[in-house]
């Protein structure tokens, strides 16, 4: 049986990837902030959960311990490099040869080729601002926490999601390498759809050292290419 530690475990995205995760007969670690633990109560007696902050080190290298993947929700939350010390921590401490697979927005990009919207830029300058007036969030953390994931020789993959809604599976989303190909255009991905994405990537050696931006297979867009293809 598979070990995977799950970081992030108490958000939407996270209990989707939990349930997508022992679906497949994984073994499961969750780590979320003691505060958000009862979240996870409807896993109880099916998972390992290890409270505390995900950028905490210690937490990170207990958690990861023997585990053959981990995913990890890039949650940009504070002012005290959330994100980069939460991607570090698990860099540095998964075991070797270990599947990492990082969940983030469309704002990152990995060789600057990804083509935005003016919209979509004014509404990431709009959010940055925000974030950082009110002490909320760091956008700009989880740009530098990519940084370090691209720079790594991990075995990682980072998912970049589109929008989510909520909703019944519609089955593993289409990627692209590149945000401004026409099958994103859509910009919709139901939130289950990105947590298996993300646990599908475990096993798929092809996106390896890949940033792919994803959107829902049965999304507007992505049915427009697969009618023209």
């Amino acid at each position: 049986m598979k070990k995977v530690c799950i970081v992030g475990a108490s958000g939407k995205l996270g209990q989707y990837m939990v349930q997508h995760a022992l679906n497949r007969g994984y073994e499961v670690v969750g780590v979320c902030r003691e505060k958000s633990v009862g979240k996870l109560d409807g896993f109880k007696g099916r998972i390992a959960v290890i409270p505390g902050a995900t950028n905490n080190r210690e937490v990170i290298k207990k958690a990861v311990e023997g585990c053959d993947g981990v995913l990890t929700v890039l949650v940009p939350w504070g002012i005290h490099q959330y994100s980069s010390g939460t991607a570090q921590a698990v860099l540095d401490y998964a075991p070797p040869g270990a599947r990492i697979i990082f969940s983030c927005g469309w704002h990152i990009t990995r060789d600057g080729q990804d083509v935005y919207s003016r919209s979509f830029k004014l509404l990431i300058k709009v959010a940055t601002w925000i974030g950082r007036v009110l002490r909320a969030v760091e956008i700009d953390d989880q740009v530098e926490a990519c940084r370090r994931i691209f720079a790594s020789n991990t075995p990682w993959t980072v998912v970049r999601g589109s929008g989510l809604e909520e909703g019944e599976s519609q089955g593993l989303p289409l990627w692209s390498r590149h945000v401004g190909d026409p099958v994103l255009a859509s910009n919709v991905t139901r939130r289950v759809d990105f947590a298996l994405f993300m646990v599908a990537a475990m096993e798929n050696d092809e996106l390896i050292h890949e940033a792919p931006a994803i959107v829902g297979c049965q999304s507007r867009s992505a049915l427009g290419i697969k009618a023209g293809s």
